[in-house]
């Protein structure tokens, strides 16, 4: 199940390890993805750090980690094809991360919350 963070990244746990993306709603407010920066392997981030970067036609933007961890894996086909992103926003996955604090996962959003929180928006 996804969780979402206000700043429009979802991540998914499996174990451990939390994959993270940008929301659907996030990638429609951006427009196409032109430019990606991704986070190094072993690097370590509190919950709402910045850990990527994303440019698009419309804007540039930070990519928050909706949790703590430390870096396990980048999603190195963005950085050819960053518009993979705008093709499946759910698919497409930034990074993954080894959570250090999985009580953080509490203070995310479920679907319906999430789409409850954009409508508002």
């Amino acid at each position: 199940m996804q969780k979402f963070s206000e700043e429009h990244e979802w991540v998914m746990v499996e174990g451990n390890i939390g994959t993270v993306g940008i929301s659907e709603y996030a990638i429609e407010q951006l427009g196409d993805i032109t430019f990606l920066e991704l986070p190094e392997i072993d690097d370590e981030f509190s919950a709402g750090d910045s850990a990527a970067f994303v440019e698009s036609v419309k804007a540039a933007s930070d990519i928050y980690t909706p949790v703590s961890g430390k870096i396990t894996e980048v999603n190195e086909a963005l950085l050819d094809t960053p518009e993979l992103l705008n093709q499946d926003a759910n698919a497409a996955w930034v990074f993954k991360l080894e959570l250090s604090d999985e009580a953080e996962l509490e203070e995310l959003m479920d679907q319906a919350s999430y789409d409850e929180y954009t409508s508002s928006l």
